[in-house]
């Protein structure tokens, strides 16, 4: 029997760190920190390695294809399979940011809604029954939701809307802030909280398909790991990157045939109610 393996995305630092800190104590098998750059990688694995953890470390850069196609092969290979994925890899413009809305919006989706999607859709079919799938979403997902309109809010709600209705509001939402005009088309005037919000309901949508195909046991839930002192917060949040950890960590380890939390927003290791 294949050896069990969790892959945490963004691990180098902040929230991922401290994630793949507590899957080495807590989880079943290997641990694999990923980081895009090779030497930070590789020192966040020897700073957990004195703390006597063991985590392997395999470069990952959602944002290049080719990178997330290396790690599958490298999962396929090594383990036959994938049993705890963490999606933590994000980004945020600071709010001090002199780059316009337009490439806010254009980068800030790539990275978090449509590159997190890709990871999905390259590793999912390495999913084993039992595996556990984390989408680390934000509590401004649902700060966004209540920004938008009435007509935009019922499209993000909506119990039956398909993956590609998803994909396609963001590529709208993308599209109009290049003229300024996201506002006015119903969207909130935040390019990381609509990100976060395409992530939030990309994970609700995701249960429901491994649903569908009969995926036995298969559990996404997108969560939120509250305010925590990271450099994406400017070190402003009131939680340390250990307490940030423990609700995206609670849904990696969900127990078996577990009925709730599937497909849900989770904060504060609780289900939220995603509603307009």
């Amino acid at each position: 029997m294949c050896k069990r393996v969790a892959v945490v995305t963004g691990a180098n630092k902040g929230i991922g760190f401290a994630i793949v800190r507590a899957l080495c104590t807590h989880f079943d098998g290997d641990v694999l920190l990923t980081a895009r750059n090779v030497e930070r990688g590789t020192k966040a694995v020897s700073d957990l390695e004195k703390e006597n953890l063991h985590p392997k470390f395999h470069q990952l850069d959602i944002d290049d294809h080719n990178s997330v196609v290396r790690i599958r092969d490298f999962l396929k290979e090594n383990y036959g399979g994938l049993d705890i994925l963490v999606n933590n890899a994000a980004i945020m413009y600071k709010p001090e940011s002199t780059a316009p809305f337009s490439e806010q919006a254009d980068v800030t989706t790539k990275t978090n809604f449509f590159n997190t999607l890709n990871v999905c859709h390259v590793l999912f079919p390495l999913l084993r029954t039992q595996a556990r799938v984390v989408n680390v979403s934000s509590l401004k997902s649902y700060t966004a939701l209540s920004m938008c309109s009435e007509e935009v809010k019922a499209k993000f709600t909506a119990p039956d809307i398909t993956m590609d209705e998803l994909t396609s509001i963001i590529q709208s939402f993308v599209r109009l802030a290049q003229d300024n005009k996201h506002q006015q088309a119903g969207f909130a005037d935040t390019a990381y909280g609509m990100s976060k919000v395409g992530v939030t309901v990309m994970s609700m949508i995701q249960q429901r398909e491994l649903d569908k195909k009969g995926c036995q046991d298969i559990v996404v839930n997108a969560c939120t790991p509250g305010y925590v002192a990271t450099d994406m917060t400017s070190y402003q949040g009131n939680l340390t990157i250990d307490q940030g950890a423990e609700t995206p960590v609670y849904c990696a380890l969900l127990p078996p045939n577990i009925d709730s939390p599937r497909g849900f927003f989770i904060s504060e290791k609780q289900v939220m109610e995603w509603k307009a």
